[in-house]
């Protein structure tokens, strides 16, 4: 079948896409780069924020018109991901013509459905939703790595245990989960195999890593990463995202001691008023995330912080606001995530009392993103005159142009000949955007 993937949401989703991918090739199904040329849809969904399942069911309803402009031909729609495991009987109901429905840790199986499908097994929607997370990547080690980018992501550790009040992962990706050190190692060899310059490791909690080593015996993220570090070809490290609560000196240490792990840090904290991290459940309050920023500094004072901020969560006031915007101003962002506060399914927080009204909602973030948008700009014009060490990942938008990440995760854009692609090059910034800094080749 000619396949088609459309990824939502977080990085992890696609890491999935590539494995899955990887998968449908293996059983020669080829791939193709529109919906139209495709007789297989694959929708890797995500279920943090409403706005994404929106997303979902408006590309089903355009879905389900190919499928009627194919009726008589052999045409699979399948729906994967966060919002597969938690709104499946949504999807069954509402959706009838989608085929197959498999939550995260049931898309391994995505080959197996496809041929019940096309051999009518099945007579309604075949839903998989169980949480089987060893076995999916034991599925995933079997197939052969494709060609891949410069820079690409790898899953570590899926699933959590902290279940904050607001937050669906523990309800579709499940627990806690930690793969093995040499199943990482493996796979991060095959990806430098293929032309991969820098891994990012990904895990819903990617500090509570705690995969076994050769011995048996459990390894932390910071081992990991030395571990990683070794390997020849690989030229830059990476983690996201971690939990406040689970950062520890031994980071720190590994920030300050391994070369390749860049001097840049996803680390989320939601909100910067004590009682609304109580209410979030969060297992940390505003006094402990400046110790971990501090403690991160204190190793490695160049390092630089992007974090996630949700306004307007119940029984947030003003003053629990300002305390939040007191917190940006004393950390100081490279850049940051920030959303209003959205009711997900089967969540504490949805049922929680004191909803805040939209339109306080949206007053507060206009305030808190044009805060966080003064100190991106304020960041990036730091570093006009200054060298920085880029690695190009691919062609920019304009002619002859390379696009770039430099080690603290700037968007960079440099005149440059592609044959510089997968190259660490020491650029000199000339101008930075709102966004992105501009640079000439030394």
């Amino acid at each position: 079948m000619k396949f088609f993937i459309k990824s939502y949401g977080c990085q992890m989703n696609l890491y999935d896409s590539q494995r899955i991918e990887d998968l449908l090739l293996s059983y020669n199904h080829e791939k193709v780069n529109s919906p139209e040329q495709a007789n297989l849809l694959i929708f890797n969904t995500c279920s943090i924020r409403e706005k994404a399942d929106e997303k979902l069911f408006s590309d089903l309803g355009r879905a389900k018109l190919l499928k009627n402009q194919n009726k008589g031909k052999e045409f699979v729609i399948a729906v994967m991901g966060c919002v597969a495991q938690s709104r499946c009987e949504d999807i069954k109901s509402k959706h009838p013509y989608v085929d197959i429905i498999l939550g995260p840790q049931e898309v391994q199986n995505m080959q197996e459905c496809i041929m019940k499908v096309l051999n009518n097994q099945i007579t309604t929607t075949l839903a998989l939703t169980d949480f089987k997370s060893k076995n999916k990547f034991e599925v995933f080690n079997k197939n052969e790595i494709r060609d891949r980018l410069v820079s690409e992501y790898l899953t570590i550790q899926e699933g959590c245990d902290n279940f904050c009040t607001y937050c669906v992962v523990p309800y579709t990706r499940g627990r806690e989960f930690s793969r093995s050190v040499q199943e990482i190692i493996v796979e991060a060899k095959n990806l430098v195999s293929r032309g991969c310059k820098e891994i990012t490791l990904l895990g819903q909690n990617v500090n509570s890593y705690n995969g076994v080593g050769d011995d048996g015996m459990p390894r932390r993220l910071s081992i990991l990463l030395e571990e990683l570090a070794s390997i020849s070809g690989l030229s830059r490290l990476r983690y996201t995202t971690s939990h406040p609560k689970d950062i520890d000196e031994n980071i720190g240490k590994a920030h300050r001691d391994i070369p390749i792990l860049m001097p840049f840090l996803h680390l989320p904290v939601q909100s910067g008023s004590n009682e609304i991290l109580r209410r979030m459940n969060r297992k940390y309050d505003r006094e402990k995330y400046f110790d971990v920023i501090d403690m991160l500094r204190s190793y490695r004072p160049d390092i630089a912080f992007s974090s996630d901020f949700i306004v307007g969560f119940p029984g947030e006031t003003e003053n629990d606001f300002e305390d939040t915007l007191d917190l940006i101003k004393r950390v100081g962002y490279s850049q940051a995530y920030s959303f209003k506060y959205s009711p997900r399914p089967h969540t504490p927080a949805a049922k929680m009392d004191s909803q805040v009204e939209e339109s306080v909602k949206s007053s507060r973030l206009r305030i808190l993103q044009d805060l966080l948008n003064f100190q991106q700009r304020d960041f990036n014009k730091m570093f006009i005159g200054k060298m920085a060490q880029v690695l190009f990942v691919k062609e920019g938008r304009d002619s002859g142009q390379l696009s770039g990440r430099d080690e603290y995760f700037q968007a960079v854009s440099v005149m440059a000949d592609k044959s510089q692609i997968g190259s660490v090059v020491e650029v000199k910034i000339v101008d930075a955007a709102s966004h992105s800094l501009i640079g000439e080749l030394k």
